[in-house]
Formats: C-alpha cells, sequence, structure tokens
C-alpha cells in the first residue's frame, strides 16, 4: 500500500536529507548563508551560531514530520532544539555543550517556527529588523500570496532615521497611504510589526532604542497582542491558507517547478484529502505521489510526450 510505503520512506533516515533541502528552500534558509549582520551591534552572531540556527530549524521540522505531526503544529509546537550557544541567544538557561537536544520551551513567545533565529535574522537587515521583509516573508512562505515587485518609481522607505521625529509606525502609516504602495503594505506590514519583539538575530526584546515596542496589529478584523495571537491568527487566515501553502511548496519541490493554473484543482482535491487525515505530514506526502501533476509530470530531457504515468516509478525519490 502507497500509504505504508510513504510512513516506511520518513521514518528512513536518509530522508533527512529530502527535509533539510526542503525546509531550506521553502523557508528561505538557504539565504542566512550570506547574511551578515553587523557585528558591532550583534557580536553574539558569528558561523558557529549562524550554523546552530539552521540545524535548529533542521532538527525541528524532521521531528515534525519523522513522528508525523499535523501540518499547524509548525506555527504551534511548545518545542525545539537547542545546543548551549543557541540558547544562550534564545534566553533559556541550563542547557550545556555543542550538542542539541529537545527543550520545552518556559513559555509561548517562541513556539513553532515564528520563534526561529534562523528565520527572524534571515529576514532582518544586517543593522536592524524590518517590518516590510518579515511580512513580506509571512506573505510569500505561509499564506503563499507574494506581493509584486514594488513599482520602480517609488523611492525605497526608511524605515530606521533617527533624523525622523515619528515612529517606526508613523512612518510606515505615510507609507501606506501612497496609492502605489498601500494595496501591498497594508497587508504586508502589519504581518512584519507582529514580529517586532524579537531583534535582529531573533533575540527577545521588550524596548528598541529606548522606546518599548508596540507589535499589536489589527488581522482579519480581530486584535493580535501577543507571538500566541498572532500565530492562532495566520492559522485562521482565509479558508486554510497555511495548509494550502505548505501543500503547493511541497509540490513545487516535488515537481521541481513552480505550480501552475492547472495545478489548482488537483491542489484543492489535496487539501481535502488532508483535512480528513487529520493534517498529518503522512497524508501529505501521500497525496503528492499520487497528485496527478506527479504522476504526470515529464522526465528531463526524455523527449517530447514523455510522461510518467505511475507513481511507483517515482515512489523511490520522491520526498
Amino acid at each position: 500500500m502507497l500509504s505504508a510505503q510513504v510512513r516506511r520512506m520518513l521514518a528512513d533516515g536518509r530522508a533527512s536529507r529530502f527535509m533539510n533541502d526542503f525546509v531550506g528552500q521553502w523557508l528561505q534558509m538557504r539565504d542566512l548563508g550570506s547574511h551578515e549582520p553587523d557585528d558591532r551591534l550583534f557580536a553574539a552572531f558569528d558561523d558557529t551560531l549562524r550554523a546552530a540556527m539552521v540545524r535548529e530549524t533542521e532538527l525541528f521540522f524532521e521531528s515534525q514530520v519523522r513522528h508525523d505531526r499535523p501540518i499547524p503544529e509548525l506555527l504551534e509546537a511548545d518545542y525545539t532544539f537547542l545546543n548551549e550557544q543557541l540558547a544562550r541567544t534564545s534566553g533559556v538557561e541550563d542547557v550545556y555543550g555543542s550538542h542539541f537536544r529537545r527543550v520545552a520551551w518556559n513559555d509561548d513567545r517562541r513556539h513553532g517556527l515564528l520563534g526561529h533565529g534562523s528565520l527572524l535574522t534571515v529576514t532582518s537587515y544586517a543593522n536592524r529588523t524590518s517590518v516590510v521583509l518579515r511580512g513580506k516573508w509571512v506573505l510569500e512562505a505561509l499564506l503563499g500570496a507574494p506581493p509584486p515587485p514594488a513599482p520602480a518609481n517609488v523611492p525605497p522607505l526608511e524605515e530606521s532615521d533617527a533624523a525622523q521625529p515619528t515612529s517606526l509606525r508613523e512612518r510606515m502609516e505615510a507609507h501606506r497611504r501612497n496609492p502605489v504602495c498601500a494595496n501591498c503594505h497594508r497587508r504586508m506590514d502589519p504581518l512584519g510589526f507582529a514580529l517586532e519583539n524579537f531583534d535582529a538575530i531573533g533575540r527577545w526584546r521588550d524596548k528598541d532604542g529606548g522606546a518599548d515596542i508596540d507589535a499589536a496589529i489589527e488581522l482579519s478584523g480581530a486584535t493580535v497582542d501577543s507571538p500566541r495571537a498572532f500565530r492562532q491568527a495566520l492559522l485562521r487566515e482565509g479558508d486554510g491558507e497555511f495548509v494550502r501553502t505548505v501543500t503547493e511548496k511541497l509540490l513545487t519541490y516535488a515537481l521541481g517547478r513552480g505550480v501552475m493554473y492547472y495545478d489548482a484543482p488537483a491542489i484543492r482535491r489535496m487539501v481535502r484529502a488532508l483535512e480528513g487525515g487529520g493534517y498529518r505530514w503522512s497524508s501529505l506526502v501521500q497525496q503528492v505521489v499520487s497528485s496527478d501533476p506527479f504522476r504526470m509530470q515529464r522526465i528531463p530531457d526524455a523527449g517530447d510526450g514523455a510522461t510518467v504515468a505511475a507513481a511507483g516509478q517515482h515512489q523511490e525519490s520522491a520526498p
């Protein structure tokens, strides 16, 4: 049975390579390798911490998949994997040595992926956070709604400008009053503001430059004023946008191409089937490898008309 094959595949140690590759692509963690926080402002950040941040997210994702957890738990899980250096950065005590171990959070600030230093760092500038970069990342990676490129005739907004007496929120609001910018930034900026309590290398903070941080936002008509409320709001957003986005991202990875308009019916069927399977990872992988786009994809360089009509020919290498 296909379901039994999928479970064996996910339990196989060799599946780690696919999991790490997929999560690096989906969450844009690959960009962390070239990201260099300002060492004058963030002396705690070095190459060892960079590698630890990546490893935390890889181990967390792998644990979710191998234990066949519900997909929404990616945003809500109350544990992570830390070594001593990363624990210090995350504000966790009594973790020693370079070995990673599973650690339960003692509060709900960092539950799930949104508390990971890897993602909070890669969505920041070298010297500060960016509500625009973080909001854009949430739209792209978690909600599957990437904003269009900024118009060429609009000057970039200085999110951080000590010469201006106005607050960051006031400057962003002025930016959104520009009708050319409003459509994208009206949805994007609040998503970034919700993560402002995390600094540019993912450390928790209550103040920025001596001023209290106001991370409260309005999302889908409700006030969101904590990391927990933000995670819950994202899971409620749209008609299961997060689960649909994860489905699309895994299908994209399996196909080696972006999803197209003609894939939409298959994706809708996959998401409906996931609901019946408790949104488990084994159910998602099974849906991907049995879907029409995967079964009927062209074999690269095999010539016109060459298709794969049987999923069994792909299952050994499928995620």
